[in-house]
């Protein structure tokens, strides 16, 4: 077992976004494995998902300290994520390591990249539609009833997709809570999805040491840089919050799916360019009508 240097300084910078963004890890840290470092698909989601399982509690924990997790809506959520994403490992187990199966691999993986930049854009708006409810006050989470079967479902789908993409417990579970539960503050959301991620991925990583492609030396290289750089991360989030950098990584993730499904470099660039100026633009949009809600407020 050797240690990549490369490996641990990319896993490192991954690591600090992952801490200040609150986003999974999956989602950055397989693409830049299978696009900088010319990582196998499978190993690289085989590998990703062992060193995010060990990466879930750091995020967890903060969580429960501050007591911000729905325990009623983590049971159901880990029904149907914990045997999913195992079942996800099975079934690539079950398809083979051939090169047919890790290009399906590479294009689910750009897809689901795909679907994460736009949930995460699709997040970013459902928070800000609900920050001025979430700083009313405290809601009571027992006033919270779970919606069991759209729960589980949830769970399902999500467990299902990280388990064979390592991409979606950060992202996609989060944006559908959004939308199942309106009433529910954002950070207890946030908080209940980073501890049902944790049985999630413990499930999905055990599936691919059975199943999968998991080499050592690649998973000790992603723990020893993104744990130091998580940490750092969710430092630097107290003081800063991810308002900027979030939809960097948005336009990364589109890139980075476009990329993976061999789209050409001009047509490429041509998307990026255009989604950059449609974030600048909302954001000009969005810091006018705030700086006009608040002449208007001092003019009354």
């Amino acid at each position: 077992m050797s240690l990549d240097v490369a490996v641990v300084l990319g896993a490192f910078i991954v690591g600090i976004a992952v801490g200040l963004t609150g986003m999974g890890g999956g989602a950055l840290m397989t693409p830049v494995l299978v696009i900088l470092f010319r990582v196998q698909p499978l190993a690289a989601v085989s590998s990703d998902l062992v060193a995010s399982f060990l990466m879930k509690p750091f995020g967890g924990a903060i969580h429960l300290r501050r007591g911000t997790v729905h325990w009623d809506l983590v049971g159901w959520l880990c029904l149907g994520s914990v045997p999913l994403a195992f079942l996800g490992a099975l079934l690539l187990h079950v398809l083979g390591t051939g090169r047919g199966i890790q290009n399906l691999i590479q294009v689910l993986l750009g897809l689901t990249l795909l679907i994460a930049a736009a949930a995460l854009a699709i997040r970013e708006v459902l928070i800000r539609r609900r920050r001025q409810d979430d700083e009313l006050g405290d809601l009571d989470r027992s006033a919270i009833r779970p919606r069991r079967l759209a729960t589980v479902a949830v769970g399902a789908l999500g467990g299902l997709i990280v388990g064979v993409t390592s991409v979606g417990s950060g992202t996609l579970i989060v944006v559908l809570l959004l939308w199942l539960y309106p009433a529910m503050r954002t950070r207890d959301i946030v908080g209940t999805d980073l501890v049902q991620a944790i049985p999630l991925v413990g499930s999905a990583a055990l599936g691919h040491l059975l199943f999968g492609n998991v080499q050592l030396g690649l998973t000790s290289s992603l723990v020893i840089g993104s744990v130091p750089g998580v940490i750092l991360g969710a430092q630097i989030s107290s003081r800063a919050g991810g308002r900027v950098i979030r939809p960097v990584l948005a336009l990364v993730l589109l890139a980075s799916g476009l990329k993976l499904l061999a789209v050409g470099t001009a047509t490429l660039g041509v998307v990026v360019l255009g989604a950059a100026l449609l974030v600048l633009g909302s954001a000009a949009v969005g810091r006018a009508r705030a700086l006009s809600a608040a002449v208007a407020s001092r003019a009354s």
